[in-house]
């Protein structure tokens, strides 16, 4: 797919269609994500800081990713995938291998490319959004032509080629070369993919040992001898969180490392898996990121025991200096738990000393209320405890909602839209769909009961085929030349003052703090607000290495021939 989350959001919010947006991460540490290709042109790219993307970019319209839209896109883009062949390879949400041999396609030229022009066509149908795909023998030489065939094209590497395409491109091309081999083989004198192929197996092994220097070989010879893989077994499953203000406070650190275990083993119920080995990860304020690690006695997914083994671990590292980044992680996974009798034990024995001490604590304060109430005059109960209680729910109920940029909403008179930016005590929303003209601005105070957050709308009508069906079914009016008519009812409410337009609004945003303001202009006339809205981090982005880890690297075997990817 083509700038995935950036033509998302584009195709969401028409406002935003041909202005530079940028997805990601819009607190102080945080990273791009997807940047629009109109963004692209003034340098910002995936991974980058989204600092530096603010200084290269300040009119761009700066959101937070919305995930369950983009899941729902890929879902749909993957259906189509497995129409073409059972062999599908998910790299991430948008990008993807599939074997077209396994699928039944003749290993011609012309009936691949026929079969890309129709996919290519289905995905347009389908989500509204372009993808590019790359037509190649191998997964290699498939993703390096979805890339060249962007935005919205397709390009087919045919046998016999590949060693004259390759050879020009930067060593940095290949799968599994990243900042520290191309550094390596830098030093060496090696910075095209054709001296890399001139310089021999031998010596790429000698630069970076016998798997990485043959594998590395290989891939410069143009024989990559990667298999497309449906499923890929999961090695582990972990969550990490970035702080915007690096952590000092031991108890915070506690209690982040927990709620960040607990979150993990979510994840590994929401997989069916269990996992033997518990993980953190510490990067601290000088960026240097140690792991420490515990084996249990067998595979749990026990909230408490993968707790309980992340605050031991987490105890025998020093904090003080400050953390910027903590995570947890379950590895050595498995189908199946295996119950650890001695900490059900242990947590058994807990749960009954914590009964035993609230026990013996209401126990005492029933017999202090008793000699209280003996030398009390009658007359009505004291409410201190309601009033204590009644002020902590009001406390709660009178914290201010966090409206942040790009997020879905609906206003009980106006309908969906979209946050364009919040502070000083009010929230900029632009009230319009996908498939509707750019809509207008208004402000609201950002505690308004009629504002509620909403669902991300579909990119595409989903009753606009009904409507056609029900206007073609009720054909002509029966009777053309009855108008109806009816007086305005004088007990009804006033029809509302018109809201401030987008001068009022552009006012009020232009007030906010650069944390606070988000959005383009309300007004658009020509670029957005250059001070956009603060927002966590996601918890992934896009590497400059191209795919996560785990989907480079080459695999033993040989699979059919022919993939096809398509990637941002």
């Amino acid at each position: 797919m083509d700038a995935f989350y950036a033509s998302a959001e584009q195709a969401a919010k028409p406002s935003l269609r041909g202005k530079p947006v940028i997805v990601g991460g819009l607190g102080p540490r945080g990273v791009v994500a997807t940047a629009s290709y109109e963004a692209r042109v003034f340098g910002v790219h995936s991974a980058m800081a989204m600092a530096q993307a603010r200084r290269l970019c300040p009119n761009a319209a700066f959101l937070i990713p919305r995930f369950a839209l983009y899941r729902e896109v890929s879902d749909a883009v993957m259906t189509l995938l497995h129409t073409l062949s059972p062999l599908v390879e998910p790299l991430s949400l948008d990008e993807a291998f599939v074997d077209l041999e396994a699928g039944g396609t003749e290993p011609t030229v012309e009936a691949a490319r026929a079969v890309a022009e129709r996919l290519r066509a289905d995905i347009k149908s389908a989500t509204g959004l372009t993808g590019s795909v790359g037509l190649a023998g191998s997964k290699m030489l498939a993703k390096i032509g979805s890339e060249q065939a962007k935005p919205d094209g397709l390009v087919v590497i045919e046998p016999g080629t590949e060693r004259d395409l390759l050879g020009p491109m930067s060593v940095r091309t290949l799968p599994g070369v990243g900042p520290a081999t191309a550094e390596t083989l830098r030093r060496a004198g090696i910075h095209t993919v054709a001296e890399t192929r001139e310089a021999g197996e031998a010596e790429l092994v000698r630069l970076l040992g016998r798997a990485h220097g043959a594998s590395l070989f290989l891939m410069a010879e143009g024989r990559d001898e990667r298999p497309v893989v449906a499923e890929r077994d999961a090695k582990s499953i972990s969550v990490e969180d970035t702080f915007d203000v690096d952590l000092t406070d031991r108890t915070r650190v506690q209690l982040e490392i927990a709620r960040l275990a607990d979150r993990c083993v979510r994840r590994l119920r929401e997989a069916g898996r269990s996992g033997r080995t518990v993980v953190i990860k510490v990067r601290r304020y000088d960026f240097s990121t140690l792991t420490r690690s515990e084996t249990l006695r067998g595979p749990t997914d026990d909230p408490a025991v993968v707790r309980e083994a992340a605050a031991r671990l987490i105890d025998g590292v020093d904090t003080t200096a400050g953390v910027r980044l903590l995570g947890v992680g379950v590895s050595g996974l498995a189908d199946y738990t295996q119950e650890d009798l001695f900490a059900q034990a242990a947590q058994a024995a807990q749960a009954a000393q914590a009964a035993q001490a609230a026990q013996a604590a209401q126990t005492a304060q029933t017999a202090h209320e008793g000699v209280g109430d003996a030398g009390r005059p009658p007359g009505p109960e004291r409410p201190e405890s309601a009033g204590e209680g009644a002020g902590e729910a009001s406390e709660d109920a009178e914290k201010p909602r966090r409206w942040l940029p790009g997020s879905d909403v609906r206003h009980a008179e106006y309908g969906a839209g979209w946050v364009q930016g919040s502070g000083v005590g009010r929230v900029t929303v632009r009230f319009e769909e996908p498939w509707s003209p750019p809509g207008r601005v208004r402000t609201f105070p950002v505690d308004d009961p009629a504002l509620q957050p909403a669902d991300p709308l579909p990119l595409l009508r989903p009753d606009a085929d009904a409507d056609a069906e029900a206007e073609e079914a009720e054909g002509p009016d029966p009777d053309p030349g009855a108008v109806a008519f009816s007086a305005p009812d004088p007990a009804a409410d006033p029809v509302p003052a018109e809201t401030p337009g987008p001068e009022a609004d552009q006012e009020v945003v232009g007030d906010l703090a650069p944390e606070e303001a988000a959005g383009p202009d309300p007004g658009w006339a020509s670029a957005p607000h250059p001070d956009e809205g603060m927002c966590p981090g996601p918890e992934e982005a896009e590497g400059p290495d191209g795919p996560a880890p785990g989907a480079g690297g080459p695999e033993p075997g040989r699979g059919p021939g022919q993939p096809v990817t398509s990637r941002p």
